[in-house]
């Protein structure tokens, strides 16, 4: 089999600065993952912006912008300045009253190569995202890049499996979970160590259901919003299709940089063959809500 090799980044920053700021922050960032040799780069949920979801407040709504907007724009830039693939995860206003949590793909020219809106809302004390958020319309994506087959899903779509396994079947190589995840200040003590295990191993598993690489982009840092508080655990991570973390970030702001065989891919479907053995014909209920009589 002929050598298949991938150098992967992820941006894990804490909110610094305005948009304008963060922008310049991170293409700093991106900028130090290219010259360690990545070749394919993904940021944290929105990046560019305060987690503003911890409070139903309408004036956050000016904080979206168009797919032709600053962000995307700017990231589209660096991305040809790079050479590199680059995901760039932002809040869409697509049309007056209608915003997503979205992410665009491009690719080292610059150019568009897919985009995905957020399948999975959340709706929990200070993820308040179904307030902001219109659920993605795009379906499960994946995305040709120059170098892999990339499945693109945003945080809350990685407790499904249905995701991940839809998405793989589209063809994914590499699932990218761009996430903004953490503690609430009075949860932290009891269930924080229980949360973080849970996050890290249901993504793990993904990449063995479905033997494919897995990278998550979390935030980190403190913020506040109108006196709540989030605090962003980090801990981004890739692991292989045998569920292997390969590299795994703190609790700090880092640029991860990490090299994929992507030919462990097809060796771990040929070891564990879960494509072959699935019975299509017997999973008409994942389309109920609820299949119990």
């Amino acid at each position: 089999m002929e050598p298949r090799n991938l150098r992967v980044g992820l941006v894990q920053s804490h909110l610094a600065g305005d948009v304008p700021e963060m922008l310049a922050r991170t293409a700093g960032y991106v900028r130090k993952a290219r010259a360690r040799g990545a070749e394919l780069v993904c940021l944290q949920e929105l990046f560019a912006a305060p987690y503003f979801c911890q409070v139903e407040d309408a004036r956050y709504f000016s904080l979206a912008e168009e797919l032709n907007g600053p962000t995307c724009t700017h990231m589209a830039k660096l991305a040809q300045e790079c050479s590199i693939t680059l995901v760039v995860p932002f809040f869409e206003r697509r049309a007056a009253g209608l915003y997503h949590n979205s992410l665009v793909v491009f690719g080292p020219e610059g150019q568009r190569l897919g985009m995905y809106r957020k399948m999975h809302i959340p709706d929990d004390p200070q993820f308040e995202e179904k307030f902001y958020f219109t659920p993605g319309d795009l379906g499960f994506v994946n995305v040709p890049t120059p170098k892999v087959e990339l499945g693109t899903l945003i945080c809350w779509d990685q407790w499904y499996p249905e995701a991940a396994r839809l998405t793989a079947l589209k063809g994914a190589e590499l699932l990218v979970y761009p996430t903004a995840i953490g503690w609430l200040t009075e949860e932290k003590a009891e269930h924080g160590a229980t949360q973080l295990s849970a996050w890290q191993t249901l993504q793990r598993s993904h990449a063995i259901a479905n033997g494919v690489f897995v990278l998550a982009a979390n935030r980190v840092g403190v913020e506040t919003i109108e006196g709540k508080s989030i605090e962003f655990w980090g801990h981004s991570f890739v692991c292989d299709p045998t569920g292997t973390v390969l590299a795994q970030a703190g609790t700090g702001e880092e640029v991860l940089v990490v090299d994929c065989d992507l030919t462990l891919v097809e060796k771990s479907r040929q070891v564990w063959p879960f494509f072959r053995d699935r019975r299509t014909d017997a999973y008409s209920g994942l389309t109920e809500r609820w299949s119990k009589p």
